[in-house]
């Protein structure tokens, strides 16, 4: 695959040191070709998964999962009963992984930490006035802080789509960049909302904006929205963070988010990134799921696998 980056080498200070700067290096990028880009995603969702490699696939993807609830009828009680599945996906069966994180609101941050605590689980946290981001920045950063004083391991922030679409990338820079100062030692995830980003052209964009800025994550959608992770804006991210490696030697993880609640929609995900970013990809360090309801299927087909057959349908916890 051609790479996503301008022919013309760009040291990375010289890109950000203005708004001009900015917008001539986002607007340098290599169009999306939409025709050959949902051709690719498609083709790679066809790929045969045998049985062995289907179980090693089924359990690297509950390790990949950020377990997340984010309703405003959340509760204490809700959230500590999210951290025990997320640090015991099957209470019957010690081989299953734990997932990666669990996924809540500032205000709750605190008793999902004591939930996972002495596990490898993490605790990310939305801010960033998330879902819309529409607040001021002050605001934006006094959430971040309070999460993760509150002893969040990750951020997940929303962009300024506003600003974005309306070309204002300096300030969406500026924005990502304070949130990342803010954040401390916790590492950022930087969600586009892919839905409202309108074009593949302004997806890759965003990417390469959010990279330049100091992105550890580049996150699809907040799960609010009509249109959130699709394989085809999925491929598009892990070739931007392909790319973007290539070019500056920094590794950037990828989390599509909404709408994968199959086991056979995160195999795809998977089959994906192996063959489009690579075998490094492949590790929860890098990858992540956000997502609710994925891993209770994902655990009905891990135990389909181990027995020949489906559990009643109370072997998985509704959530």
């Amino acid at each position: 695959m051609p790479t996503t980056a301008p022919a013309a080498a760009h040291s990375l200070g010289e890109v950000t040191a203005s708004d001009s700067t900015l917008r001539r290096f986002l607007h340098g990028l290599p169009g999306v070709d939409a025709v050959g880009l949902e051709a690719r995603a498609a083709s790679l969702g066809t790929r045969s998964i045998k049985t062995t490699a289907k179980a090693y696939a089924i359990d690297l993807a509950i390790s990949m999962v950020d377990l997340t609830t984010l309703e405003g009828a959340d509760t204490a009680g809700k959230v500590r009963a999210l951290g025990a599945k997320a640090v015991r996906p099957d209470p019957t069966d010690r081989t299953s992984p734990s997932t990666a994180a669990v996924c809540v609101y500032p205000d709750m941050v605190a008793t999902a930490k004591e939930a996972v605590a002495g596990s490898s689980v993490k605790v990310a946290s939305v801010a960033t006035a998330f879902p819309a981001g529409r607040a001021a920045l002050a605001v934006k950063l006094a959430d971040v802080r309070d999460a993760v004083a509150a002893g969040a391991d990750e951020i997940d922030m929303v962009i300024d789509r506003g600003a974005f679409l309306a070309g204002n990338y300096m300030k969406v820079y500026d924005e990502i960049v304070a949130v990342k100062e803010a954040s401390g030692a916790a590492r950022l995830k930087v969600i586009f909302e892919t839905g409202e980003l309108s074009t593949y052209d302004n997806i890759r964009r965003a990417s390469w904006l959010g990279m330049l800025a100091g992105a550890d994550f580049i996150k699809t959608s907040t799960g609010k929205v009509a249109v959130n992770a699709t394989p085809a804006n999925t491929l598009l991210m892990l070739e931007a963070v392909r790319d973007f490696r290539a070019q500056t030697g920094i590794q950037v993880g990828v989390k599509p988010a909404g709408g994968i609640r199959t086991s056979k929609d995160a195999i795809k995900f998977l089959v994906i990134v192996n063959e489009t970013a690579g075998e490094d990809w492949l590790d929860n360090h890098w990858f992540r799921f956000g997502a609710s309801s994925l891993l209770n299927d994902l655990l009905m087909q891990r135990q389909k696998l181990a027995t020949g057959r489906y559990s009643g349908p109370d072997y998985v916890t509704v959530d």
